[in-house]
This record gives structure tokens, sequence and C-alpha cells, in this order.
């Protein structure tokens, strides 16, 4: 069974892939690790030069050196000292092919695919040797490793510095989990539609009543207010001033008895309830954070 089961090489200020090694595992646990590279490589600018995050049955370890970063997927049997040892060899390589300014001028993913053979081989080359060719450069890897451990971080941490950066935490990262609403219902795509209907009626209804409230000496003010005021009802429902909302509808509808029937008021007043009733009643989906990028 293969140790080294993936290489991944991006950049570290923006977390642009330049190459990656290709793997033909369908392993469930490989692909997770490879979505969760993906949101690592969005943080490797506020991450220290090395780290680990550990899985279940797989490990991810990388490297950052000089504005780019090397990382792998490993199995947890694979020591890490040997791990670091083929991302500095990785580094190596690279660095050999590849100069500074080719990296900082890349500007679409992947522009170093080509160097995806030379990651095959090397990563060829410690599945079937266990190691690196020199023990010499495991030695000095482990010495290394003694003197300054790299950090061991967790997928949720990744995800807090992500968000972070970008100016939106939405969830603590012990949470694990993101939350989404439910799928609208169709009673729900039948209450979305009659508000339009109920909005789009009062919207007309108080556009109309303008005019003739200005010839009126502004007789008929507050009916275009309750009128327009319900429009803004209609179309503001939220979950969590879905009561304030029903009860300005209730009372605008009320004040404009007179101007409309008992069977309109009704069936405002009965779209309002139900929107507000379906709201309330909608509740959060639970899922598995999405990793993938």
């Amino acid at each position: 069974m293969s140790l080294i089961l993936f290489a991944f090489v991006v950049r570290v200020r923006d977390g642009l892939p330049l190459s990656a090694s290709t793997d033909f595992l369908h392993n469930k646990e490989l692909q997770e690790r490879k979505q969760q590279l993906k949101v690592i490589s969005k943080s490797l600018s506020s991450l220290p030069e090395r780290g680990t995050v550990k899985g279940h049955e797989l490990n991810i370890h990388f490297l950052s050196s000089e504005g780019v970063s090397y990382m792998t997927v490993c199995a947890c049997s694979l020591p890490a000292a040997t791990a670091f040892c083929f991302l500095e060899d990785l580094r190596w390589e690279f660095t050999t092919c590849f100069d500074n300014s080719a990296v900082a001028l890349a500007s679409r993913p992947y522009p170093f695919l080509e160097f995806d053979s030379a990651i095959q081989k090397l990563q060829q080359h410690y599945n079937q040797k266990g190691g690196p060719s020199l023990e010499v450069t495991l030695a000095e890897v482990q010495e290394d490793l003694r003197t300054s451990p790299p950090q061991v971080l967790t997928i949720e941490h990744m995800t807090l510095t992500n968000g972070a950066a970008n100016g939106h935490v939405e969830q603590t990262a012990a949470s694990g989990q993101s939350q989404r609403l439910e799928p609208v219902s169709a009673p729900g795509i039948l209450s979305l539609v009659l508000n339009i209907m109920c909005a789009a009626l009062n919207l007309i209804r108080g556009t109309h009543l303008i005019e003739y409230t200005f010839q009126d000496d502004y007789d008929g003010l507050w009916n275009v207010v309750s009128f327009l005021l319900a429009f803004l009802c209609c179309v503001c429902q939220k979950k969590l001033k879905s009561f304030t909302l029903l009860t300005l509808i209730i009372l605008c509808n009320a004040f404009l008895f007179g101007l409309r029937n008992i069977w309109q008021l009704g069936f405002h007043m009965s779209v309002a309830c139900l929107s507000t009733l379906l709201t309330l009643h909608r509740k959060l989906l639970d899922r598995n954070m999405d990793c993938g990028v």
C-alpha cells in the first residue's frame, strides 16, 4: 500500500494551485483530505512554515518556503520525518525547475502542470524505498523536527482562520458544521406568490391614491401611508421580525377598512398570517461542513 498518496504545490500569498500529483484512488478519506488541502491553502499566509493536520487514517503535512507551499496527504503510519523529508525533496525539485519570478507571475490555476511527472517520480521512489536515498537527509530532518516540531492544526482552525482573513466568520471553530435553511416547500412557494401579489396591490393602490391626495388637501395622506407601509411589510418579512411585520400589516389593513371590503381585508391578512406561520416554522438544516472550494 502506498504511504504517500497525494502531493500539492500552491502559492502562499493567495493559495493559487501551481501543480499537483495525479491519483487514481477513490478512497473517501483521501478525497476529503484533498478538499481540506484547498481550505488550508487559503490560510497559508497566516500559518507557520510547517504544520500537520491529523486524520483518522490519513495525515496532511505542509512545508512553506520562499512564497511556495508544498503539501502532501500521507498514511498515518508514515513517520512525520519521512513526510517532511519528501516535502524537502519536492521543494528542491520545484525550485530547480521554476524560479520565484515565474511563481509570482502565475495568473491561472496549475500553470506548472508538467511538474506532475517529477512529483510522480519522487512519490513513487518514496513509496517503493520507504524514504529518501540519502540517510543523512532523513537524519537532518529528524533533528530539525526535534528542535522545532511542526504545529499540529485542525481543519476547524483552518476554516476559522480562512473566514477571519476574508472578514466573515459565521460560526465558531468548535461547531464543525454550517447551517442552512430547509428548502422552500410548495406552501412556501404559494405564500411567496401571494405575498408578491399583495405587495403589488398595495403599491398600485397607494401610488394611485397619491395623485388624489395632493388634489384633496392631503385628506387621504394616512391612507397612502397605510398602503405603502403594508407594501414594505410584505416584501421585508424575515424570521426575527415576522410578528412585528404581521402586526403592522393587520393594523394597516384595519385602517383601510372602507377602501377595501371585508373579503379583501381577509385575503391580505390571511396571506400575512400564512407567510408568518411558514417563516417561523422553516427550520435550519444542519449539514457537514463542505471543505471544498
